[in-house]
């Protein structure tokens, strides 16, 4: 073997291996399922980082492989990414004729979640986390804004959230995203807007509200894998909410 062919093979043999410093996404799904707090977690990350970030949900769970997704590409911008099941094994289901969505939401309230949510962040700093960041989605946002109107976390995104009144906007007190779709009949554009207007009038911390234009609620968890410009919107949301927690989660 001539000295040059082995150098292009150990060079390749380097590029392989170390595909992600190269750009290239992680390998999903390599998390490990841990007790947090009394709840079951989705967990990916240095084991020893300082900084997380919590995923919190829609109604479909913590298992929705998209949703996992998104929290291997936060691990992969160097944070401890927790998803947690605020659900205790019981999502919704998308594919029962018979779902009771009224009667599921009774049982599963944001008010639980936000308790729940404690003895998560109480697990982390008991680990060494010395700061934390909370995604919300849908269902999810109205937890994640809650956590935001107390001092438990540094940081919050809400990701085309349910339910957010003027009072959860009022009560923040750490910096915000909201990144909302324009076509959303549950976190309606104009609404987030007008959240975005009452939050830019606070200095004591900063805020930003975002508007997706072509898409509907949900697209950063349910986007066609088959249609470029949904992949696209939902990547940019997701870069969007790193950029946020590297910000503000330090």
């Amino acid at each position: 073997m001539s000295s040059s062919f082995g150098f292009i093979l150990f060079y390749l043999f380097i590029l392989s291996s170390s595909h992600e410093c190269f750009g290239n996404p992680p390998s999903y799904g390599a998390g490990t399922i841990q007790e947090l707090g009394g709840l079951k977690a989705y967990v990916r990350g240095r084991s020893d980082s300082k900084l997380a970030v919590i995923l919190i949900s829609d109604i479909y769970g913590y298992e929705v492989p998209k949703f996992r997704n998104i929290a291997d590409k936060v691990a992969a911008a160097g944070f401890l990414a927790v998803v947690p099941d605020f659900f205790f094994g019981d999502p919704a289901n998308s594919t029962d004729p018979h779902f009771d969505r009224d009667a599921w939401l009774k049982n599963h309230t944001t008010d639980k979640g936000y308790e729940d949510a404690k003895p998560v962040i109480a697990a982390l700093r008991s680990k060494g986390v010395s700061a934390i960041g909370a995604a919300g989605f849908c269902w999810g946002g109205k937890v994640a804004v809650k956590l935001a109107g107390s001092v438990d976390i540094q940081a919050a995104v809400l990701l085309h959230p349910s339910r957010v009144t003027e009072y959860d906007i009022n009560e923040i007190k750490v910096p915000i995203a909201i990144l909302g779709a324009e076509i959303d009949h549950i976190a309606p554009a104009e609404q987030l807007k007008d959240f975005g207007d009452k939050l830019s009038a606070k200095a004591e911390f900063d805020s930003f509200v975002k508007i997706y234009p072509g898409v509907a609620h949900g697209w950063t968890v349910k986007y066609n894998d088959e249609d470029e410009f949904a992949i696209k919107s939902a990547e940019e949301a997701h870069e969007d909410m790193l950029n946020w927690f590297t910000k503000y989660v330090k």
